[in-house]
């Protein structure tokens, strides 16, 4: 019992320090980088405000969203808090900027994360579809997984134009050169199971700064500005666990600037999303076609 407490002692100690050690590196650096200043005039149709003709692929910075559909898993107040990584339907992700979607799957098609389960997928395409018909110019990457544990789903309808649809299989063969779905090789990151934020802001800009410009590169690769409950900390649910790296997505930005790597920045995911961190996204992004990042 005594090494058990002294072993949380520690842990909330360490997570302390860490969380002063971010504070104080925003207080040092602050968080302007090359188009901070930046605020999309309509967030729902932000890819169409910068131009798309213009407007190339490894240009922007793709704000996402991580465990997506994760708005109405489990039972309220009970379960959801555990696993809920996201507060707003698909739909009003996509209305507030988000541009990548992570979706986990089981293999009755309903939307999962671990053990709880939440929607089918058809609702995840259903809100798609409806924001894709409200707009002409937005594109989406779509990711859709089979959650750890489970078995593979029966095959998805194709979807509209617009979308980059990565499917990722457990055991299912993986989609083939020239398949309208983008196999798992397409969108690669380095995802670090902590709850530690600045270990996880650290390892985020170690692995990206090994990552080839997107100029050059030939898949997409993502940082998640998140962190993750661990099971021998007793703060199990994911908001104030998330909470301690989630404000500091503009010093991320401004690091990477500063550590010679934002040329490598591409998909930025992260919990609970809201407007400053897809204004963030589309500030870079704006920066890039006006040559000034």
């Amino acid at each position: 019992m005594g090494s058990q407490v002294s072993k949380q002692v520690k842990r909330r100690k360490a997570i302390s320090t860490e969380k002063k050690s971010l504070c104080d590196l925003q207080g040092g650096c602050g968080h302007e980088f090359p188009g901070s200043d930046y605020r999309p005039p309509d967030r729902k149709n932000w890819m169409s405000g910068l131009n798309p003709e213009k407007l190339r692929v490894n240009q922007i910075v793709w704000p996402g969203t991580h465990d997506s559909a994760t708005n109405k898993i489990g039972f309220p107040f009970v379960s959801r808090p555990f696993a809920q990584c996201q507060s707003l339907s698909i739909y009003h992700q996509l209305v507030r900027g988000t541009r990548v979607l992570d979706i986990r799957v089981q293999e009755d098609r309903r939307v999962c994360h671990g053990i709880l389960v939440t929607y089918s997928i058809d609702t995840v395409i259903k809100d798609i579809k409806k924001f894709l018909s409200e707009t002409q110019s937005e594109i989406i990457i779509l990711e859709i997984r089979t959650e750890f544990g489970h078995q593979d789903p029966a095959d998805f309808e194709l979807l509209p134009k617009r979308i980059i649809c990565v499917w990722k299989p457990r055991n299912s063969p993986h989609p083939k050169p020239g398949s309208p779905l983008w196999s798992a090789g397409y969108l690669k990151d380095n995802w670090i199971d902590t709850d530690l934020p600045s270990t996880k802001f650290e390892s985020n800009l170690k692995h990206l700064s090994e990552q080839p410009p997107v100029s050059s590169r030939k898949f997409f690769y993502r940082v998640e500005n998140t962190v993750t409950p661990q099971a021998d900390n007793p703060v199990l649910c994911v908001k104030p666990v998330t909470g301690r790296i989630h404000k500091y997505a503009r010093l991320f930005i401004t690091q990477c600037v500063s550590r010679s790597c934002a040329d490598r920045l591409q998909i930025f995911s992260t919990d609970f999303i809201d407007e400053d961190f897809v204004d963030a996204c589309v500030g870079l992004t704006h920066a890039r076609i006006e040559g000034k990042a």
